[in-house]
């Protein structure tokens, strides 16, 4: 595929990204790398799905509760 270089840059087909919210893009030596970021980062969905522990420290003493110390 070839695309004219714009003002704005070019504009690459929709359908190669499919599924993908957002794309990485990077520049390698004499290539421009683009990536569909596919996967989502474990962190964010942290305290997503809490549980109820009957306990009022649990957030502030979590080591002793799940180490037993």
């Amino acid at each position: 595929m070839r695309a004219k270089v714009t003002e704005s840059g070019i504009t690459l087909p929709r359908d190669w990204f499919e599924g993908a919210a957002e794309v990485e893009i990077r520049r390698e030596e004499h290539c421009v790398v683009v990536v569909p970021v596919r996967a989502s980062d474990p962190i964010a969905g942290l305290g997503s799905n809490p549980i109820m522990a009957h306990v009022d420290d649990a957030s502030a003493r979590h080591d002793s509760y799940l180490y037993g110390q």
